[in-house]
């Protein structure tokens, strides 16, 4: 189960991202503003988040001066995913929409996991993730179609 368990949730919250778009689409429709759509998802969130700490984890806050100043910035990725995800769903469609993210996603992975970016262990470059990366950004044209 120790292995079935991440990707059951994982699963779960890529059901959650695809539903995420559409929902602030409708938000930022009814309110005209893309961010302000984004800041009332982002603000349920975190109070959603805050409930969940307060109640089961509770660890201090001032332990996270430790963290070095870029692990401060994953919010603002986050942000700039949201707003965009809301303008670009109802464009695009979801489906493509999150198919040109999870490419984005995943040749950023690639670089990242082959420097050893952000404190990870290094995972070089293989023909198989390149291919990969190809075969995604096939799909992107697939479902685009």
């Amino acid at each position: 189960m120790n292995v079935l368990l991440p990707i059951i949730l994982t699963l779960l919250a890529g059901i959650g991202v695809a539903a995420q778009a559409p929902t602030n689409a409708m938000l930022a429709k009814v309110s005209g503003s893309t961010l302000l759509a984004s800041l009332v998802s982002f603000s349920v969130g975190t109070a959603a988040i805050a409930i969940v700490w307060a109640a089961s984890d509770r660890v201090s806050p001032t332990t996270l001066r430790a963290a070095p100043s870029w692990a401060w910035l994953g919010g603002i990725y986050g942000a700039i995913y949201v707003a965009t995800a809301a303008y670009a769903a109802p464009r695009l469609g979801v489906a493509t929409m999150l198919m040109v993210a999870i490419g984005g996603q995943l040749v950023a992975a690639v670089v990242i996991d082959h420097f050893g970016l952000f404190g990870l262990r290094a995972e070089p470059v293989s023909a198989s993730r390149i291919a990969g990366l190809v075969l995604v950004f096939a799909g992107v044209l697939l479902v685009r179609r």
